[in-house]
């Protein structure tokens, strides 16, 4: 009997095993298992950004880049794509704020997004560059809006030297340096440099910035973190310090300021073409006459700047001098501008102007033979050459700054001293000065 019931469940027993198993593995899992390449999944977790230009998706349109050309107004571009009267009338004149359509400039690039075959063609959106840097965007659609956008700029640090042959100006140029370079190094050592007796054989070394669009267009520079400028033979740093928002200059490596009470010279750019001299053969009147001025040379037009804080004592003219403007800056110190084609606007007596203001512009007013400025300066009431006079200096950093500012400037030095000067035809040219 108990082989007979052995016998029967066996197979009943294996049945149940069999039907257990295929329950179990036949069970959806809780998790699903992904034997997709893990790469993939990246892929697929991550959303296709769309192709972007001034902030509008390109692939949406079709894009067409121009350049305004000459007496090409803004209606005339709008009405070639479809746009109504109506809706240009009131960009131009809703949006004037934001805008002024009138001022498109010919040669500057905008670009036309629209949709449409051929001459169905409709603008949806037209971005103008004012510069490199800025641009408006015109939203033609039913909202019509006019607004401003700028482009991303980075900012990167360079550096740059070289030895002087013939002016700082030609030097950067050769070196493939921003003419601006010169211009923003004349005006931090307006003060102590002079610019107009600057010698073969003199050098300099610059830290600075320079921006860039799309990491590769240059669109100016930045600031001058640190340079060294050496000038017959004498040594002279300066470096970029700033606390706080509002007090910010450059100053040497003992915390002096390069500012001083009189700047250099009224001009930035041009050349000495006669000096300070007590016995000088007059060009105009033919005899022998005392110069008590320094001429500039420059091109008729070229701004004229008061050289130290002041007030305007005359501007007027007579025949000798032309237009001139005089300016008294304290008790001790006045400055007077001769031959002027013509004086800035508001330049009058009583007018109050601050050191670098333009008072004027280059002429040849008066008994002048060309276009110039002459100089004039007189100390206690007596005309006197300003080259040869001990001017004071302005403030230096202030005290509770200047343990910070020495920390700081350290590195500043420590980077300028390690570019080196050039070698080759400056690197001689330096020497042969150096050994005269």
């Amino acid at each position: 009997m108990k082989k007979k019931y052995s016998f029967v469940l066996y197979p009943v027993a294996l049945f149940l095993v069999l039907l257990v198993l295929i329950q179990i593995t036949g069970k959806p899992s809780a998790k699903k298992t992904d034997n997709r390449d893990p790469s993939c999944k990246e892929i697929a977790k991550k959303t296709v950004s769309p192709n972007l230009r001034y902030g509008l998706p390109v692939d949406s349109f079709d894009v067409d880049d121009k350049t305004v050309g000459r007496g090409e107004s803004f209606s005339n571009i709008l009405l070639a794509y479809n746009v109504d009267y109506g809706r240009i009338h009131k960009i131009a004149t809703d949006f004037k704020d934001v805008f002024d359509v009138r001022y498109l400039r010919a040669g500057r690039p905008y670009s036309v997004f629209s949709n449409g075959e051929d001459s169905l063609k409709v603008a949806r959106y037209l971005v103008y560059e004012s510069s490199p840097v800025n641009y408006y965007v015109f939203d033609l659609n039913d909202s019509i809006s006019v607004y401003e956008g700028k482009r991303k700029i980075t900012v990167k640090q360079r550096e740059v030297s070289g030895i002087i042959e013939s002016s700082l100006y030609m030097s950067l140029l050769g070196k493939k340096a921003s003419p601006e370079l010169a211009m923003s190094l004349s005006d931090i050592y307006a003060w102590t440099v002079d610019f107009f007796r600057i010698q073969k054989g003199d050098n300099y070394k610059v830290i600075y910035e320079e921006k860039f669009i799309d990491d590769t267009i240059s669109v100016g520079l930045g600031r001058i973190l640190a340079a060294h400028f050496e000038h017959r033979k004498e040594s002279f740093y300066s470096f970029f310090y700033q606390k706080g928002e509002n007090y910010l200059d450059y100053f040497d490596e003992e915390g002096n300021t390069l500012r001083k009470a009189f700047l250099k010279a009224p001009l930035k750019f041009s050349r000495i073409s006669s000096r300070y001299n007590p016995r000088r053969f007059h060009p105009v009147l033919k005899r022998w006459k005392s110069h008590l001025g320094t001429d500039y040379a420059a091109p008729l037009g070229t701004p004229i700047m008061a050289t130290a804080n002041g007030e305007v004592i005359a501007a007027a003219y007579t025949s000798g001098n032309g237009n001139y403007v005089k300016v008294r800056h304290n008790s001790t110190y006045t400055t007077q501008y001769l031959h002027m084609s013509r004086f800035a606007k508001g330049i009058k007596k009583g007018k109050i102007v601050k050191q670098g203001d333009i008072i004027g512009y280059v002429g040849s007013t008066g008994l002048a033979t060309g276009p110039h400025v002459c100089y004039r300066f007189w100390k206690n009431g007596k005309q006197v050459d300003p080259y040869k006079q001990d001017l004071p200096e302005a403030e230096p950093i202030k005290p509770e700054y200047k343990e910070d500012y020495l920390d700081f400037m350290k590195s500043w030095k420590q980077k300028l001293d390690k570019i080196e000067i050039p070698t080759g035809k400056e690197a001689e040219v330096y020497m042969a000065s150096a050994k005269s």
